[in-house]
């Protein structure tokens, strides 16, 4: 009587406002994979020869799972987080040699006639592992560098596994818990580092054919742009108003002498200048540690001399490092190549796809695009596009805004968590959400390279469906005992 009244309570406590767009979600995906595959021969959406019939299959175990999750003890998610990311490292570990190869890449398990993919699994692991280790005894992320090293191995270990089985997709999605990391007190400098090193990137790869100087266009916008975050660091991360006008009028006056012999057609060195000009601003900081606190200084240093090292490794990374079709999807992306036939074909018939559909759409089931199979796995990583076709812009509208209620909702819930645990799961939950939407919608209207990211929900897959149904309901069962932790 007491178990039953105790798993009542809980219910009456869950978030169901979150359970009903999940289910909202769910059932969309099925309708929009039904559109997708739509065939004429067999047009039962229950059907289980279809995809569709397939995914509800999935979505019925899905919401067994969700129920059980509910009712299993909050605390054993805490107790055992660890044990669980364990299992799932070692079931990452065999998937590398047990997977058969599959479009190049040996990360589904098959059993039987079901395939499970366990990257989509480990993505909960992952984060009940991180949320324990900041639930810790007196852990302060901040507090040494040792904590931080054991926040990375957690993250990080995954994503080498994964992409051991040749999977960048789902090896990129656990990156997104930096942003938990932030929240939990690391400097907001990596996140700005990362976007650098983004940004520094697209403009290396992407202008090479004019040169300036001696070398290429986009390598002089990133110097530029390095000198720039050098000054900028000066002035509002060390406060150093007077250093960072010295440095700022340095480079002016170096730029301006430098462009004034390039008319007077003296040859310069591009590469020795920007280097010889960072190196004289580098010695100036160096000197003004004698006056001014030392470590934001070095601080500033480390990070130009990093995104110079950066700047140089990136012909290497793309070049040597890059398997060819990964290139020639960035280098469609960036708009340096269309190959419209090959890399680029899902890109544009995605973006066909999608414009064509207007305000209102074409109707459902009455996409042209999709009927006529142009957009290769538009059941899976494209379904977005067969929305965009047959609901229009206001049917896209619409799942955005669902997907933006379900994130803010996740967020609300994390900040009214009571314990640390709850509170850094939930923002993982949050996390992986907001790069899955980002990246996945960003990949089928061409702002993205194609890297296999499935829209949440909506993709066909068990795993994808599983693994995101694991990571919400394990959220709303901690959030439903918040009350239950408090009368403690």
């Amino acid at each position: 009587m007491e178990s039953r009244s105790t798993n009542t309570s809980i219910l009456r406590y869950v978030d169901w406002v979150t359970v009903v767009i999940y289910a909202l979600l769910v059932l969309g995906g099925v309708v929009s994979i039904y559109a997708a595959s739509y065939d004429f021969d067999n047009a039962s959406i229950f059907s289980f020869d279809e995809f569709s019939g397939k995914q509800l299959r999935w979505v019925g175990l899905a919401f067994f799972a969700g129920l059980v999750i509910l009712l299993i003890d909050f605390r054993v998610y805490e107790a055992y987080a660890y044990p669980i990311y364990g299992l799932m490292i070692l079931l990452l570990i065999v998937t590398i040699f047990v997977a058969p190869d599959i479009k190049g890449s040996r990360s589904w398990l098959v059993l039987g006639p079901m395939s499970l993919q366990p990257a989509e699994f480990a993505k909960f692991a992952t984060a009940l592992a991180l949320a324990k280790l900041f639930s810790s005894y007196n852990f302060n992320l901040n507090f040494s560098a040792g904590n931080y090293v054991k926040a990375l191995i957690i993250i990080f270990l995954p994503i080498v596994l994964i992409l051991a089985q040749k999977e960048t997709g789902s090896a990129l999605a656990y990156l997104a818990l930096f942003f938990v990391l932030y929240r939990e007190g690391m400097s907001g400098l990596v996140l700005a580092a990362a976007l650098c090193a983004v940004v520094f990137f697209v403009v290396s790869v992407k202008y090479t054919e004019t040169m300036i100087l001696g070398i290429p266009s986009g390598e002089v916008a990133v110097f530029i742009m390095i000198e720039m975050i050098m000054t900028g660091m000066l002035a509002v991360y060390c406060r150093n108003m007077i250093g960072a006008r010295n440095v700022l009028l340095w480079f002016l006056v170096t730029g301006i002498a430098a462009w004034i012999l390039s008319l007077a057609e003296v040859e310069i060195l591009g590469l020795v200048y920007f280097l010889s000009a960072i190196g004289v601003a580098i010695a100036y900081c160096l000197i003004l540690m004698i006056k001014f606190p030392a470590r934001k200084i070095l601080v500033t240093i480390g990070a130009t001399i990093v995104a110079v090292g950066f700047l140089f490794s990136v012909n290497m990374v793309f070049n040597d490092i890059l398997k060819p079709h990964q290139q020639q999807r960035i280098k469609v992306s960036l708009g340096i190549e269309e190959d419209l036939r090959g890399a680029g074909y899902n890109v544009n018939q995605s973006k066909i796809a999608i414009g064509s559909g207007g305000i209102a759409g074409k109707g459902f089931l009455n996409g042209t695009q999709t009927k006529l199979k142009y957009v290769p796995e538009q059941h899976t990583d494209f379904i977005f596009c067969t929305i965009g076709e047959e609901e229009g812009f206001i049917g896209t509208t619409a799942v955005l805004l669902l997907f933006l209620i379900l994130i803010l909702r996740v967020l609300s819930i994390a900040e009214r968590q009571p314990t640390t645990f709850g509170r850094v799961y939930a923002y993982c939950v949050a996390s992986y959400f907001i790069f899955h939407l980002a990246i996945n919608v960003g990949m089928v209207i061409g702002l993205c390279p194609v890297i296999g990211i499935p829209l949440p929900f909506f993709s066909y897959g068990g795993s994808s469906l599983w693994g995101f149904t694991f990571l919400l309901f394990i959220m709303l069962r901690i959030d439903a005992a918040r009350r239950e932790y408090m009368s403690y």
